[in-house]
């Protein structure tokens, strides 16, 4: 007898298509444990999409799970780094990796990000340039900001040039949660 790694939705509600959702942690399982000879990316699990289908598995356990799959990884990447070239040179690579962020948080407000075009689905500004507030609090003042804070983070939504533009947003916030892993 086999048993899910998540739970289903009732049969008239839309979750995650299940043997996708397998097939994908299952490679996961065999690429962290080294029985493929390469690794996963922040940017792979990240970009993971599954097809959502009547009575499929639980999207938010699965989002759940991704996240936790990669932070995983990045904890065996850094301790990698660490133990080839330091301590040092980890937080070193880091901080690299954060000043590539910082010029987007520079920017005035309400500038931040490229405004969405006419009837493309955007972010409110205001919600966006308040994460990105925390962001440089947490760069400059290390006042305390987690992966998981800016994961969870929900933007309003807004309706072409009143917001920005998803893409670049969550691109950039991929990156900042990339960064914030690499030092929990």
């Amino acid at each position: 007898m086999t048993t899910s790694l998540f739970s289903t939705v009732k049969g008239s509600e839309r979750g995650y298509e299940p043997d996708e959702v397998d097939t994908f942690f299952a490679q996961a399982r065999a690429l962290y444990e080294g029985r493929e000879g390469r690794s996963l990316t922040s940017t792979q699990i990240q970009t993971s999409t599954f097809e959502l289908v009547r009575g499929g598995y639980d999207t938010h356990e699965v989002d759940e799970a991704l996240d936790r799959l990669e932070g995983a990884f990045i904890a065996r990447q850094r301790a990698a780094y660490v133990a080839a070239h330091g301590q040092q040179a980890w937080l070193d690579a880091l901080a690299e990796r954060a000043r590539t962020l910082y010029d987007r948080l520079g920017r005035p407000e309400g500038q931040k990000f490229r405004p969405a075009e006419r009837g493309e689905p955007a972010y409110d500004t205001d919600d966006v340039d308040d994460l990105c507030d925390r962001l440089v609090d947490f760069f400059d003042r290390q006042v305390p900001l987690t992966s998981t804070e800016v994961r969870d983070t929900v933007f309003r939504r807004r309706r072409g040039t009143a917001g920005y533009a998803e893409g670049p947003v969550d691109a950039f916030l991929a990156r900042a949660v990339e960064v914030l892993l690499g030092v929990e």
